[in-house]
């Protein structure tokens, strides 16, 4: 025996079925908007930072590089330390970040895994773990690492847009939840070389 179901019923359950599709709609389309986008960011920058330390100030020349890709952006950023005997140190990294499914954080793909594909680094192996977020107008980038005695350093790098479309830097770097440096600067967006 078929189960019928009255005309008020159908009605009732159409309407039913429209809010909760209206309501999917709502959420995705919500989602999308709030997600952040890299595009304000994009562009190549050059500055000089002061490292706080102990009653020393110690400058470095700063130089960042910001590109969208079809899978999230990669930032370029290399450090030149001036040492107080005249040498120079000069710190270099590339990391390739990507969307995820959570809103406003991204993965990184710092190595190609057995097939070729771009995959994060393991930090039990020694190798730094980086992820990334954007919330308004600062892109906040955390390295994670892992040392030999099982304790671990955190690296956060803020970089934040101001109305010149300039970056102010923050850096701090942590060991197990020490604070052991802090680094502050001010990087201005060059013109496109292109």
């Amino acid at each position: 025996m078929a189960n019928s179901i009255s005309h008020p019923q159908m009605r009732w359950l159409g309407n039913l079925m429209l809010v909760i599709g209206m309501m999917c709609l709502f959420a995705v389309s919500f989602s999308t908007a709030r997600a952040a986008s890299i595009d304000p960011f994009v562009g190549s920058y050059h500055g000089t930072t002061i490292e706080h330390a102990e009653n020393e100030l110690e400058a470095r020349d700063l130089d960042v590089v910001i590109k969208k890709t079809e899978r999230g952006f990669v930032v370029d950023w290399s450090t030149v330390i001036h040492k107080a005997d005249g040498r120079e140190k000069t710190v270099s990294l590339d990391v390739e970040f990507y969307a995820t499914e959570r809103a406003d954080i991204y993965g990184s793909a710092m190595r190609s895994g057995l097939f070729g594909k771009r995959i994060p680094n393991d930090p039990l192996k020694g190798e730094p773990f980086f992820w990334a977020r954007i919330v308004d107008k600062t892109l906040t980038i955390h390295a994670l690492y892992i040392n030999d005695e099982g304790g671990y350093e955190m690296q956060v790098y803020k970089r934040t847009l101001d109305e010149e479309g300039n970056l102010d830097l923050v850096f701090r770097r942590f060991r197990d939840g020490e604070q052991i440096r802090d680094v502050t600067g001010e990087l201005t967006r060059q013109s496109d070389p292109y």
